[in-house]
């Protein structure tokens, strides 16, 4: 039975390539586009008046993807692209026909994709319809960008250096970019890329692309891109480095403990390494993260460790790569790992493509000795090629060593984890077919048998029916200390289900039901864990959203819990407990100022009830910036002797952006779960591209009182140096 897994996923792999063989590739001749080569110089002002654009060739009309995916888009949209031997260029027209002001949220670089009327590029620069760059802006001129990894998601914690300008007219708004070639990664020689250009226009609340979109997929899918076409072969990058020094002052104050005020001053290196047109060498020394936003806090009702995304940004190019390793829940490698108890204090990043179907990514990183906690070693090492039409294989490799420990700085060869593994990730050519296969094996001291990990998961997707299969196993003893793991030594089974309508109507564009279930079983096949959830969704043609659902579960504790996670009488392992729930939730349209999302939830909770509501709502003061609130509240109550408690997390935001390189961000979180009231102040001046002042003030008090338990100041300068 633990082998399931592997077994149904290389069954299902195998059905599926038959039905890949049989699908053949999107044409994606059907949509080509002309890169004009010039040799005179572009103004990147957002007014199209080189001579170039004159006659450079313009896409063919925009089709609509929402709120339907037939015909022509209402407001329509106009992309010219040149380059020359160092950059490439696009002008973009926004047709506007609709009256009113254009929904902005602010000028800050990554905004909320569907807050905004805005434009972007989706660049398929490896020509494998699975990794690529993205590339756009809003109305007011706010730049975003991200990589692109598992065919089309983008993840915008990456921040590439490019250049960009906007102006507004009555009836269209125009923008213009300007990408250095040696931001983004590509294989030498290329004359053609896959892109696919996209627009929001909040007012007609369409969403439109040159090459056509299913709806059910993002815009940015790297399966449904045209053609770019150039002149001549792409230049060839040579070796390039760019240096980013930081120097840092900082005042810390332990309150609480009676410490005085500590001073320190620091300074540190990020270095990028450009070796090719596809591959870059990163390296950080005495790296520093103090001005990375805080993590939004969440009330914990959870037995498991809770997952939060990494920031910092030596760790995002071709992350990927690491962080796609395993799933959601049993990830071999974990960044957030390095660094979170000792001081970084080296580390190296060598990433990109081998060629047009190999990947490489190797990390080495060394942390120091801080209290308890001893100084080790991360290395990370993953090989990937591309097989199929958009499907890859790849091994891996992950090993923590002790280094030195703080009572014995001599090497411990005896303290180590590692895991290999190896995975199949596919797709179709056409997205309906995903899925994973991998088989992880955990090595390190300490009992034997059952190290392992497997699962096969497999999902099928229409514009109407959506089906899905996940099946996993992790042993009891299986260990990746880099990695994150919910939790071991279980079976689980996750089933699902979902089917909409499209109906001839001017008010509602789909509506249908879901289902969902979730299995977990102890390795004797015993259930621990069952929950099934039923919803019913509608969505009405403003790309407002409502959703009721049914939730029935089952649950035997394996160990000790208290539900409230605060201190209270633990619920014995062993105690079993039935369920049921009912949820309600609402989305608002993202067109208007205000916006909000809503949700309540009533029913059992370990042999209780709770009743939870959880909120958040923005008001735009565009362009300058906005005021939003996170709130949450839960009432669990259960029988005596274990705690009842109203748990409350209030978290207003304060976002303003003053202009396109000046912005301040004020975050309270009032969490009574943690007893802690936290107030993050960030101001940031970026003064040159990717070059940052920032000045960070944190506190943590408690909430009666307000008495304050710690606080710092941080002044922190980074310069770009090509």
């Amino acid at each position: 039975m633990r082998s399931f897994p592997l077994i149904l996923g290389a069954c299902l792999l195998v059905c599926i390539q038959s039905l890949m063989g049989q699908a053949g590739p999107v044409n994606r001749d059907s949509y080509r586009l002309q890169a004009k080569l010039t040799d005179q110089p572009i103004v990147v002002d957002g007014i199209l008046d080189e001579a170039i654009w004159s006659v450079a060739e313009k896409t063919t009309p925009f089709f609509r993807i929402q709120p339907i995916d037939t015909g022509y888009a209402k407001a329509q949209t106009e992309v010219m692209v040149a380059y020359d031997d160092a950059y490439i260029y696009m002008g973009i027209i926004n047709y506007d026909p609709s009256p009113g002001k254009r929904p902005a949220e602010s000028y800050r670089r990554d905004w909320s994709f569907n807050k905004n009327d805005n434009f972007f590029a989706a660049i398929d620069t490896y020509n494998d319809q699975t990794n690529g760059f993205a590339f756009g802006v809003n109305a007011v001129g706010g730049q975003w960008d991200g990589m692109q990894s598992n065919g089309g998601k983008v993840a915008n914690e990456w921040d590439g250096k490019w250049y960009s300008a906007v102006q507004n007219y009555e009836d269209y708004w125009v923008a213009e970019f300007k990408i250095p070639f040696r931001t983004i990664r590509y294989n030498d020689g290329d004359t053609q890329w896959g892109i696919n250009f996209s627009r929001l226009d909040l007012k007609t609340n369409e969403k439109s692309s040159w090459a056509p979109v299913p709806r059910q997929f993002a815009s940015a899918t790297l399966a449904f891109t045209g053609t770019l076409s150039f002149e001549s072969p792409l230049p060839k990058s040579g070796v390039r480095v760019s240096l980013i020094p930081y120097l840092l002052g900082q005042a810390t104050h332990e309150k609480e403990a009676g410490d005085p005020i500590d001073y320190k001053a620091n300074a540190g290196l990020d270095a990028k390494v450009i070796l090719s047109t596809s591959m870059n060498l990163d390296v950080t020394i005495n790296p520093d993260y103090s001005q990375v936003e805080v993590d939004r806090q969440v009330t914990n009702l959870d037995r498991f460790e809770l997952y939060f995304p990494e920031k910092r940004k030596f760790f995002l190019e071709n992350s990927d790569l690491f962080a796609n390793l395993g799933t959601e829940t049993v990830r071999p490698f974990f960044s957030r790992r390095i660094g979170l108890n000792s001081p970084v204090i080296a580390g190296a990043r060598l990433s990109g493509n081998a060629g047009e179907n190999w990947r490489v990514g190797l990390m080495n990183m060394q942390t120091g000795i801080k209290d308890l906690n001893s100084a080790d070693n991360f290395s990370v090492a993953v090989l990937q090629r591309k097989v199929l039409s958009r499907s890859n294989v790849g091994i891996f490799l992950t090993n923590k060593q002790v280094v030195a420990t703080p009572d014995d700085t001599a090497f411990n060869a005896y303290q180590f984890n590692r895991v290999a593994g190896a995975e199949f990730n596919f797709a179709s050519a056409d997205n309906n077919w995903t899925g994973k296969v991998f088989y992880h094996q955990s090595f390190s001291p300490g009992p034997e048998g059952n190290r392992f990990a497997t699962a096969g998961m497999i999902k099928y997707a229409t514009q109407q029916f959506t089906a899905g299969l996940n099946q996993s196993y992790v042993g009891g003893n299986y260990l990746a200390e880099m990695g994150f793991v919910r939790r071991k030594g279980y079976h689980q089974t996750n089933p699902t289900l979902g089917y909409q309508f499209f109906p001839n109507s001017k008010r509602v564009t789909s509506h249908g039901p879901s289902m969902k279930a979730d299995f977990y079983f102890e390795p004797d096949l015993t259930l621990t864990d069952r929950e099934v959830d039923l919803s019913y969704s509608l969505t009405w043609v403003d790309r407002s959203m409502i959703s009721a659902g049914l939730e029935s579960g089952y649950l035997m504790l394996l160990e000790p819990f208290d539900p409230t996670n605060t201190g209270g009488v633990m619920i014995p392992a062993g105690t079993e407990f039935n369920w049921t729930e009912v949820v309600l939730s609402y989305l608002s349209t993202q067109r208007r100022l205000f916006t909000f999302t809503a949700e309540g939830r009533y029913g059992g909770f370990y042999g209780g009830t709770r009743a939870s509501f959880l909120t958040e709502m923005n008001y735009r003061v565009q362009p300058y910036g906005s005021l939003s609130l996170v709130a949450s509240y839960n009432r669990v109550l259960l029988p005596e002797p274990y705690t009842s408690m109203d748990l409350v997390l209030v978290g207003p935001k304060l976002d303003i952006t003053f202009t396109e390189t000046l912005f301040f961000t004020t975050f309270v979180q009032y969490n009574n779960q943690i007893d802690n009231v936290n107030v993050n102040m960030r101001f940031q001046w970026r003064f040159a591209p990717v070059s940052d002042l920032y000045i960070v003030y944190t506190e943590n008090s408690y909430p009666t009182g307000l008495r304050t338990k710690n606080r710092g100041i941080v002044l922190k300068l980074s310069y770009w140096i090509n």
